[in-house]
């Protein structure tokens, strides 16, 4: 029997607003019983560079989606190639090999101005090739979003309260350290296959594929070093940034040599996230970032007053290791039908639920459409998410223990985040009436989630 969750474990009592100005020190937010050492939630520094605000261009998001024919860009060496000819949301053509610095003029949508800048952010360690990490700061009037070229990881998420106060929004680590080290992808884009694997197994033209298994029985988010552990090259854009890997033909067991590009680019309240890829020889790819959220500010104590939304009208129900059994499920009358906001912890009471982990199955289409939303009544923060992909994976921390200690020395026990991963089906390799997740030679890759922030 699923335990309902302690709504106020750790002794949270009900919280009011944890909004943060941006100021130069640090404030404790009054919903923590006691601030561990260091404070609960960092200290947020007042933007910088305002210099390099710019105008910029208002092209409408182009449609988006898996296995569409193309010509083949040859691999080749050298520098990260450009992506296939297709305009990102909100982006200008640019010369091939074209690096742009941080103060080109930055283009802006309806009026709005992004600035984006490079800084560093660390050093590699010896064993992993001493690689310098940087990180890329997109900032607009509403959201300020940090970067890294390690793992394409989301450090940092400020977003307005409805007062207009900033407060960072996703769970992470001050340090490159922290993002090195075992962690549950907090902010990163994983691949090559994100979710499970069944045994880590799969068969393509007869040849069986025998994956890394890293998640007891299964495979998960592309093995023992996926996408998350390795460093991408960045390419900075007018209104954000491009990373590119060739991920080689057998790395964590996966055929075929993979181009990637995973492209950030933040217009007003709107951060869009584009992946695409080209294979050498046929492959399962499906990629997602692994942001964990907390409306109330990361550091918060869980998300139980969170009103959740999800326009699905099905889910996976798993077996005990969490892979699909196989039957797509209607939502009706159960504890997974979210067509109608709920308040998340009285939710999970009702049903008794300890959590969610589950995929829900989206409205076909490779059209942009909205999926999800989020909304933290104390501080009037919205959260809604758009895609083109035929999946969404809930998720709210259930093994998230406290041990971990995050941004300004704050910890992050149980359902103190959620994650809404944009994705095809897990395990859809070895389900053929599940979406088609192969990429075949040829063939484009081609997906886009937005991410958009308001208030209400």
């Amino acid at each position: 029997m699923l335990r309902p969750p302690n709504l106020r474990a750790g002794g949270c009592a009900a919280r009011p607003s944890s909004a943060r100005s941006l100021a130069p020190s640090p404030r404790h937010p009054s919903h923590c019983p006691r601030p561990p050492p260091g404070g609960c939630c960092p200290s947020v520094t007042a933007p910088g560079c305002p210099e390099l605000r710019s105008a910029g261009h208002g092209a409408a998001p182009p449609r988006a989606g898996g296995g569409r024919r193309l010509s083949w860009l040859p691999f080749g060496a050298g520098s990260a190639p450009l992506p296939p000819p297709l305009l990102l949301p909100a982006e200008r053509p640019s010369r091939a090999g074209l690096r742009l610095p941080p103060e080109v003029p930055v283009a802006g949508f309806l009026g709005a101005m992004t600035t984006v800048r490079r800084e560093a952010f660390g050093r590699m360690p010896p064993e992993e090739g001493g690689g310098e990490v940087e990180k890329f700061v997109l900032q607009s009037d509403s959201v300020r979003v940090e970067i890294l070229s390690f793992g394409c990881i989301i450090t940092t998420l400020e977003t307005k309260d409805r007062d207009g106060q900033f407060s960072d929004v996703v769970l992470g680590f001050d340090t490159l350290e922290g993002y090195t080290r075992k962690h549950p992808f907090f902010g990163a884009v994983v691949g090559r296959v994100a979710n499970r694997i069944a045994n880590g197994r799969f068969t393509l033209d007869g040849k069986e594929y025998q994956l890394f298994l890293n998640n007891g029985p299964n495979s998960l988010h592309g093995g023992a070093k996926g996408f998350d552990k390795v460093l991408w090259s960045p390419q900075v854009l007018p209104n954000g940034v491009r990373f590119f890997r060739l991920s080689p033909d057998g790395e964590e067991g996966y055929p075929g040599d993979l181009k990637v590009w995973v492209t950030y680019t933040l217009s007003g309240r709107e951060l869009a996230i584009n992946y695409q890829a080209q294979t050498s020889k046929t492959t399962p790819i499906s990629l997602t970032n692994h942001s964990y959220f907390n409306l109330a500010g990361q550091g918060s104590c869980d998300i139980y007053d969170h009103e959740i939304s999800i326009e699905a009208d099905s889910y996976l129900p798993v077996d005990d290791t969490k892979i699909p059994t196989g039957e797509v499920a209607a939502v009706q009358g159960t504890g997974f039908d979210l067509r109608q906001p709920v308040e998340l912890g009285k939710h999970l009471q009702k049903f008794h639920l300890d959590g969610f982990d589950h995929n829900f199955c989206l409205h076909q289409g490779q059209d942009r459409r909205l999926v999800a939303r989020v909304f933290h009544p104390p501080t009037g923060r919205t959260m809604e998410v758009h895609t083109t992909q035929p999946g969404i994976q809930f998720y709210t921390g259930n093994n998230l223990d406290g041990s971990l200690k995050g941004k300004g020395a704050a910890t992050y026990p149980k359902h103190s985040a959620f994650c809404l991963e944009t994705q095809n089906w897990p395990d859809a390799v070895n389900k053929p009436h599940f979406p088609n997740v192969l990429l075949h030679p040829g063939e484009e890759y081609n997906h886009t989630t937005w991410l958009v922030f308001n208030t209400a």
